[in-house]
């Protein structure tokens, strides 16, 4: 009897075809992380506006400064303008008591209309965002959107 020393040429193939298979599912997989990526930028940004929007209206309950306009709360050494007691949208991005309360969002681009700041994962990418709105009277909160979805962050 003769002993094996070696692989059949049909097992062989079997692998290369089976790797190929591997291959061919796993690799667009893999492709599309880029939004993947995306999307969990936008979903931390929003996370961040949301917790610097609570943490700012709970100083300012505590502090009762809970006006129009006019107040303010120190944040981490840093002064946060409030709204009806929540982080206000200043005329500039960098001005906005939201953006000083997240942090600065320095890893976003930022753009201001009216009361709504816009955060977005980059200039290329202009539907992959998301927006804070400041309370328009008293006993409101901020709106904030929704994330957006990986159509909107291709």
């Amino acid at each position: 009897m003769q002993q094996q020393k070696g692989f059949t040429m049909i097992e062989l193939i079997m692998v290369i075809v089976i790797l190929g298979i591997l291959a061919a599912v796993a690799l667009p997989r893999f492709y599309d992380l880029q939004t993947d990526a995306r999307v969990a930028k936008m979903q931390a940004a929003l996370g961040a506006l949301k917790s610097a929007s609570a943490i700012g209206h709970s100083a300012a309950l505590v502090s009762n400064k809970t006006a129009a306009s006019g107040e303010s709360v120190v944040m981490e050494g840093e002064t946060v303008n409030l709204v009806y007691g929540y982080p206000d949208v200043g005329a500039t991005a960098a001005a906005s008591g939201i953006v000083v309360a997240a942090g600065g969002l320095v890893d976003y681009t930022l753009s201001v209309t009216g009361n709504t700041l816009t955060v977005q994962v980059d200039s290329s990418h202009a539907d992959c965002k998301v927006t804070y709105a400041e309370p328009a009277a008293a006993g409101n909160a901020p709106t904030f959107s929704a994330a957006p979805a990986a159509t909107d962050c291709d």
